[in-house]
């Protein structure tokens, strides 16, 4: 049977990474198969006037967009048969999400997709992995466009911050005042419009961790927030929200997201999909939210990610796909930009971004350090507390080109303030407070406690367009060219550095646009006013 390799589906171990034995051949995995979209009126044509900034074609409904732009039963069908001749079995079809997936055996799979599935060491722990490419027979080379969940190898990280050397520092409500803020203060300092996103829904992706249903009643007592937000969990490739008890783990990550995201917008309902840290469950939950018809998220937060050196082409082509259809079905994704400066973290003295926050198609939110006086912020910076402390992410895309609405702009370097013209995607495209040293109060696993991080940005966001959904009664959806053309909407910040990046006037790769001024977003981006912030 001739064979052709999926593209960009080449993987290489993780670096420090030795193969020690096969994989076991009976262990049973489910793998996701990712189909092109149906031929016709392609989405790319929408795109582009998406991306250039015009609305005039506006949103499209979850059920129009699967009918239109979803596999084909055809296509469905032909993997369905391949499966069978494997002897796989067919464990789910979706046609909205393009996706099939498969249940079978490391032999079954190795033999079917012609590759030599192994077990990796490397210094955080094992993993089941492969190299090179995965292959299909040549009838499905151009209906395949991605083969997820061979290898599970952890794929993205948490993009949250305790304070160094001493973890995650403990607050009450009279110590926290000078060095830390809870979300509803910080919605105040930037000015966000009242209301409570009534009527919303907010998804949120985790890779870990969980949360404990009293935990979240008691801080949102704590923040005299009467009635919680309804919080609810889904499982996703057998992810399930499961609290480890460890404040400093993925716990502290599901639960920061939840409660910053719930204490801004508490009328906004809030669903958590929690799926395995692979690509394959990364994936399969983003495109779960995105095309969810029970729950319909109008925004999206994501504080988990890596650096793009990281990632198989094939998964980032099939991710940024996943945040095509939600802008075209005018659901926004907002994702951190990381907590480890220009290099995300990676050691080989170049200057990485991380993805997905680097996708053209996502609202990359980077971090700063804030301080205030009363309820008017004192002072903003880009957040940088070096090594150990973390600092905002943020720099130039080697994957993405430079999106229209970045035309014309320059990053600065550290220390020359040199300006090099953006050619590539910028990240990030907006800030927040994210500095762990003016960080958030939060509660995690029965214990207060402060968290800073771009993780918690994006949630801020996520709040904030909610509750602008909510005003304006419509879905802003696809923000990232409105945002470039109001920029005066939101507050600069142009102090500070994250290594090889300088905070400057207007756009730069530590701080974006600048932090939100909610009241003259909403005014600005729907033409719609509110009086009275939130408190």
């Amino acid at each position: 049977m001739a064979r052709s390799p999926v593209k960009g589906s080449k993987r290489d171990p993780l670096p420090g990474a030795r193969a020690i034995e096969k994989a076991d051949p009976t262990e049973r995995l489910e793998v996701s198969i990712l189909l092109r979209r149906q031929t016709g009126d392609t989405l790319k044509d929408r795109m582009l006037k998406m991306i250039g900034g015009d609305r005039s074609t506006g949103h499209m409904s979850r059920e129009d967009f699967a009918t239109q732009y979803g596999a084909s039963t055809a296509d469905i069908n032909a993997v369905t048969n391949f499966a069978g001749a494997h002897g796989l079995t067919v464990v789910q079809t979706d046609a909205a999400r393009r996706t099939v997936v498969l249940s079978g055996t490391v032999a079954q799979f190795n033999a079917a997709f012609d590759v030599d599935l192994q077990t990796f060491e490397h210094p955080g722990g094992t993993y089941r992995g492969r190299t090179g490419e995965v292959h299909v027979p040549d009838e499905l080379a151009n209906i395949v466009e991605a083969v997820l969940g061979l290898d599970n190898r952890p794929q993205a990280r948490p993009h949250f911050r305790g304070r160094a050397n001493t973890g995650n520092i403990h607050w009450n409500a009279a110590a926290s005042a000078s060095s830390s803020f809870t979300p509803t203060q910080l919605a105040t300092l930037y000015n966000f419009p009242a209301g409570t996103g009534q009527g919303q829904c907010i998804g949120i992706i985790e890779l870990g961790g969980g949360y404990r249903t009293a935990d979240l009643k008691t801080y949102f007592a704590e923040l005299g927030i009467t009635h919680s937000p309804n919080v609810t969990a889904v499982s996703i490739d057998h992810g399930r929200n499961h609290a480890t008890g460890d404040a400093n783990g993925p716990d502290g990550e599901v639960m920061l997201d939840i409660e910053v995201a719930g204490a801004v917008a508490p009328g906004a309902s809030i669903v958590v999909y929690f799926a395995p840290n692979t690509d394959q469950g990364f994936l399969d939950a983003i495109t779960t939210a995105v095309h969810d018809t029970k729950y319909r998220p109008s925004v999206i937060s994501i504080s988990w990610g890596g650096p793009e050196a990281n990632w198989t082409q094939q998964s980032m082509t099939a991710f940024d796909q996943a945040f095509q259809a939600a802008a075209a079905m005018g659901v926004t994704i907002c994702a951190a930009s990381g907590d480890n400066g220009s290099s995300d973290g990676l050691d080989d003295k170049h200057n990485h971004v991380d993805f997905p926050a680097s996708s053209p198609y996502v609202l990359a939110c980077g971090g700063t350090k804030l301080s205030a006086t009363g309820n008017k912020i004192a002072a903003e910076s880009a957040w940088n507390e070096g090594a150990n402390g973390g600092a905002t992410g943020g720099g130039i895309s080697t994957v993405f080109t430079r999106p229209p609405w970045q035309e014309g702009l320059s990053s600065t370097a550290s220390g020359t303030n040199a300006h090099t013209k953006l050619t590539m995607r910028g990240v990030p495209d907006v800030a927040g407070d994210a500095d762990p040293y003016s960080g958030y109060d939060v509660r995690v696993d029965g214990q207060d406690t402060v968290i800073g991080g771009t993780s918690a940005v994006a949630p801020l966001w996520a709040g904030l367009i909610a509750i602008i959904n909510a005003n304006s009664r419509s879905q802003i959806g696809y923000i990232n060219p409105l945002l470039y053309k109001n920029a005066a909407a939101l507050n600069d910040v142009t102090g500070g550095n994250n290594g090889s990046y300088a905070a400057s006037t207007g756009w730069d790769a530590c701080t974006g646009l600048g932090t939100p001024n909610g009241q003259a977003l909403l005014a600005a981006l729907t033409g719609t006013t509110a009086k009275t912030p939130t408190s």
